[in-house]
């Protein structure tokens, strides 16, 4: 092949001849990266995490949102989906928000919430739409199989990307963070799977003015989860009664009842892992983490819990889905 040809080609037009003719890129090889990107003005960035085996391309990738006062680094390291990440075969990234400080008390424009990134009206639907972008021309990935998880204002993060965004995600799962879009007017039916804890004392479970955030006096207007997971259960094509699972019990007297609304018109799911006894947290994520950061994790955010491990079920969950297709079996 003549190379000065090659030469003339932009870098996406390469990944497109590459994706015609099934001719592998030279992807990304296993562990992590920063990369950085402007957008709105400002210099962003986000982490990836290539698994460690080799076992699918193009790689489905999971985008995972720290929650408001975190980082990337801090997600990535609080919720260890690197770890399910190399089990499985997927990409993770592990995108920033933005702050008054440089990589520090960093949130996201939900819409309703929070900080800084709703206060400067950050486009932070944009930014991801971005980073997927980014993410495209530096390995090869599955744009029929990209997720959103995040935790707190990253859950909230996910939610507005499932009423924006529908064309970019195949399926979210947010952990501990509810967000009702006002007016509920979602452009398309997502799968959602969403944990949280009938005793978190931050996000409401069952709706309402939340504590206010540490050495701040912001507080935020929390939807009911099980309200919120009706609204969207009746748009995805859902009844908005749940069937009730069996209930697992984990330490500490910790239970977890999974609740399923189906099936769907749509061949979707929505899925509500109900905890109790468990904090604002992350389930399965690093109990030491947070301590280190916030001196009492279970003073500020409640009990840890090991319950359910909160990356299996949402990778369960997502490997149902490709965008546009729905449900599908693996080949």
């Amino acid at each position: 092949m003549d190379m000065r040809w090659i030469a003339g080609f932009t870098l996406a037009s390469l990944a497109m001849m590459f994706a015609a003719t099934g001719v592998a890129r030279a992807d990304l090889t296993p562990g992590d990266y920063t990369f950085k990107l402007e957008h709105g003005g400002r210099e962003r960035s986000y982490i990836v995490h290539v698994p460690r085996d080799q076992l699918t391309n193009p790689w489905p990738v999971v985008l995972n949102f720290h929650g408001g006062g975190s980082s990337a680094a801090g997600q990535q390291a609080y919720s260890r989906m690197d770890a399910t990440s190399d089990r499985e075969g997927f990409v993770v990234v592990y995108p920033n928000g933005t702050g008054v400080l440089e990589g520090k008390l960093l949130t996201w424009n939900a819409g309703s919430c929070c900080g800084y990134a709703m206060n400067k009206k950050v486009d932070d639907v944009g930014f991801v739409r971005a980073v997927v972008d980014d993410l495209e021309t530096r390995t090869t990935i599955d744009r029929a199989r990209i997720y959103a998880t995040g935790l707190s204002n990253g859950a909230m993060m996910a939610y507005r990307l499932a009423a924006e965004a529908p064309d970019l995600l195949a399926a979210i799962a947010p952990v501990a963070g509810a967000q009702l879009p006002d007016p509920f007017k979602p452009k398309s039916p997502v799968p959602i799977l969403h944990i949280h804890s009938v005793d978190d004392t931050r996000a409401l479970y069952k709706g309402g003015l939340g504590p206010p955030y540490p050495l701040t006096t912001i507080r935020v207007q929390h939807p009911p989860v099980e309200a919120l997971l009706a609204r969207w259960a009746e748009f995805d094509g859902c009844p908005r009664n749940p069937g009730i699972g069996k209930t697992l019990q984990g330490s500490g007297g910790h239970t977890a009842t999974r609740l399923t609304y189906g099936p769907c018109t749509t061949g979707m799911e929505v899925v509500l892992w109900k905890l109790t006894g468990a904090g604002h947290v992350w389930p399965g994520g690093a109990h030491e983490y947070m301590s280190r950061m916030l001196g009492s994790q279970s003073k500020i955010l409640g009990a840890a819990t090991d319950v359910i491990d909160a990356n299996n079920q949402m990778w369960a969950f997502f490997s149902a889905y490709h965008l546009t297709y729905g449900p599908h079996t693996a080949e």
